[in-house]
């Protein structure tokens, strides 16, 4: 094989710049350098002039219910509305005082008044689970003196409570700064900029002054050919606390999509009333991770409905005066969910979200009904990491290595950065990396003209399904929580390995055209399943689908719910099962299988995540690969005709993208000696273009690499790749 001749590489396109006023010189330097063909402003910047002149594609941020605070002031009634809990507060005798708004900033937040508390509140006895009737409860506040309809000294009193029971009240509250612009307010010192108040779209007078102030903004804009909008309507849950940091961030959260005219249109439409417990989710705010109850489905449908309804008179109004419409994949992009049932009624051309990782790149690269997609690479130009102690160039070639291996399966058409261009021509470093990220990127492009070889279909399973493709377990731009690190590791290591993915919720048929399933999760989440595993109908497909030949992977506590003597419900597939404390007194005799194919060309001293606690080899059951103080990290078993295995946990790391890649070709029964195109070092991954006889190689370190493989006529290959590099042959 030979080196891919790259004279034809196109050197500039596809490359989207933030501009800057007063950093002109700075931003042109940087669109020649990167081979820029677009500009954008952000958040707090705007695109100068003479770039508008300069015949490349100009984009346009678009807010539809923020930064017109002119209209919010008129028309308090219809900013964007939550419901918020109350903190809970022990009663120590017969009355109860609970003050609102304790531990939440009420810059941020304020009680709404205006709405009947005894109808749209409601207290709870926690310790009992019981509502308090309304009479028994009454309201004092004091208004701020300037909005009549809100409260910032608010308290529930409660009469008759019950003695060292608790108390919370569940309340709604108008959202008077937009979490997001006062993120960035926060994060920039932006001390003198006006706070940015939110209204919402579903009141239809608003909707319409949105609508046509985005109209006269587009005929004031006429050299904008691309709206951005940022996002449609409602900010995914973010509430910050009475110290002016996150309280609560949920990227895929509903939270804050209340409105009292929604509950009683929602109410008129499937007929029932939801209650503030439905929103309010004892605190959880129905975070993901909860298995959702039938009525927030519905109540999540309904918003998608209304958005993409709604949003589709903002892209056709786009679309009439000629300029192309993109959805920012962030911000107040609730409701608008890409994966929904709903999502191609909006009418976009194009998606841009953030890209830090492979997760986030697929996230983007894989939505459907739009005619190209945006990744905006991180970092962001933002003073959190362009300062005199950060590492902008580390980090982005970091989170470079991550969303290129996931390129190669599924590429986003364009790439770009956002932020102040100031900061970032102060780091010399940081701007020669993205140089040649970006034609690293162009190069992708030009040679990948089709999809790569594939080794099957892969299902992940879990309480979401489509919806959430390669969503799982991240916090937002590419951030994991660190409780589900050994989870999401799973998600992005599938992110670049050469097999299709496919998104299925729990009971949905199996395809097929599938051979291997996923289930990856902490036990009673949406992600491990709960409740649904005491379905005895879910349990014997399960069973059935692996005894005919598939191959289930589990990892973590997939499958729990005590029932019948076992954790795991599919305990006798997995050929494990997890010791809760009762089985305490049964003696184990595990059968080990240290020198196993699916580890055999990882390190001597690899060791799995040690994630799942108390997991061990059930009698006649699976073989163990790796054990920790005598439970189970890793094992395999045999299930009638098909297979199965167990991880305690698979963070993310070379190693273990290349133990899960070993983990599918066993389990599919593709383990040969030497698979083809599958190198001896974990850091290098090949992805093969068998119709175009070309090889693709990526080093996903920042030392150089050498690594032998077979190609698919048998014949011992090596090369060696410089520091994060990418190279293409011709076989």
């Amino acid at each position: 094989m030979k080196l891919a001749n790259l004279a034809d590489v196109p050197t500039t396109g596809r490359v989207t710049l933030p501009t800057e006023v007063g950093a002109e010189a700075e931003a042109r330097e940087l669109l020649v350098k990167l081979g820029a063909d677009a500009v954008r402003n952000s958040d707090g910047t705007e695109v100068p002039e003479e770039f508008r002149d300069m015949g490349l594609k100009v984009y346009g941020k678009r807010f539809c219910n923020r930064g017109d605070n002119k209209w919010a002031n008129s028309h308090p009634e219809e900013l964007s509305e939550l419901y918020l809990l109350s903190r809970p507060v022990t009663a120590r005798s017969s009355r109860v005082e609970i003050q609102l708004l304790a531990g939440y900033f009420t810059e941020q937040v304020q009680v709404d008044v205006q709405h009947e508390p005894a109808i749209w509140w409601e207290v709870r006895d926690r310790t009992t689970g019981a509502v308090v009737p309304a009479a028994n409860w009454s309201v004092e506040y004091e208004s701020d003196g300037e909005t009549p309809l809100t409260a910032v000294d608010c308290k529930v009193v409660v009469d008759g409570a019950e003695p060292f029971h608790e108390y919370t009240a569940a309340y709604l509250a108008y959202d008077i700064w937009d979490p997001v612009q006062m993120y960035n307010h926060l994060t920039n010192g932006w001390g003198d900029k006006p706070h940015e108040k939110t209204f919402d779209n579903f009141h239809p007078a608003t909707r319409a002054h949105a609508l046509a102030a985005l109209k006269q903004w587009l005929e004031d804009n006429p050299k904008t050919t691309v709206v951005r909008f940022t996002t449609f309507f409602y900010q995914f849950s973010l509430i910050f606390n009475d110290q002016a940091k996150e309280k609560y961030v949920d990227w895929f959260g509903y939270a804050m999509t209340v409105s009292p005219a929604a509950i009683e249109a929602f109410e008129a439409e499937r007929g029932y009333r939801l209650t503030p417990e439905d929103f309010v989710d004892e605190g959880y705010y129905h975070t993901y991770f909860r298995t959702p109850t039938q009525r927030w489905l519905e109540w999540m449908d309904f918003v998608q409905r209304f958005t993409a309804d709604a949003a589709k008179e903002f892209t056709d109004t786009a679309h009439s005066l000629g300029r192309e419409a993109m959805m920012f994949l962030g911000d107040q992009w609730a409701g608008t969910e890409p994966y929904g049932r709903y999502f191609p009624r909006i009418g976009l051309d194009a998606v841009v979200g953030s890209v830090g990782n492979g997760a986030t790149m697929r996230m983007i690269a894989d939505i459907p009904a739009v005619k190209y997609t945006e990744g905006r690479l991180l970092p962001y130009f933002f003073p959190d990491v362009f300062r005199e102690s950060g590492d902008p160039a580390g980090e982005a070639i970091d989170s470079w290595i991550q969303a290129r291996r996931a390129m190669l399966r599924n590429p986003v058409d364009r790439i770009g950065y956002g932020g102040y261009p100031s900061l970032a021509a102060k780091f010399p470093d940081f701007v020669d990396v993205a140089a040649r990220v970006t034609q690293e990127f162009r190069t992708l492009h030009h040679f990948r003209t089709s999809a790569p070889d594939v080794l099957g279909k892969v299902a992940v399973i879990n309480a979401w399904g489509s919806l959430r493709t390669w969503m799982p377990f991240m916090v937002a731009h590419a951030l994991p929580y660190r409780f589900t690190e050994p989870y999401f590791g799973v998600i992005e290591a599938l992110s670049g390995l050469p097999v299709e993915v496919q998104w299925l919720r729990f009971g949905e048929p199996i395809p097929d055209d599938v051979s291997a399933v996923i289930i990856a999760g902490t036990r009673g989440t949406s992600f491990s399943g709960g409740q649904v595993w005491d379905d005895p109908g879910l349990v014997a497909a399960c069973r059935e689908w692996v005894d005919a030949g598939g191959f289930l992977l589990g990892v973590g506590e997939p499958s729990f719910w005590l029932k019948g003597g076992r954790s795991f419900q599919l305990a006798d597939v997995l050929g494990v099962d997890q010791e809760v404390g009762f089985s305490l007194s049964t003696d184990r005799y595990p059968s080990y299988a240290r020198s196993h194919w699916v580890a055999e060309d990882l390190p001597k001293d690899w060791a799995p995540y040690d994630g799942a606690k108390g997991v061990y080899a059930i009698e006649a059951g699976a073989q163990v690969v790796r054990e920790n103080d005598g439970y189970v990290q890793l094992a395999v078993n045999e299930y009638g005709n098909g297979r199965a295995a167990y991880a305690a946990g698979l963070p993310y790391d070379a190693v273990n993208s290349r133990l899960l890649h070993r983990l599918l070709l066993w389990g599919t029964k593709a383990d040969s000696d030497r698979p083809a195109y599958l190198p001896d070092n974990p850091l290098i991954e090949l992805a093969h273009f068998g119709e175009k006889n070309l090889l693709a190689a990526v080093n996903n370190s920042r030392e150089a690499q050498t690594a032998r493989f077979r190609d698919e006529t048998g014949t011992e290959q090596e090369l060696t790749l410089a520091p994060w590099a990418m190279d293409w042959f011709e076989l």
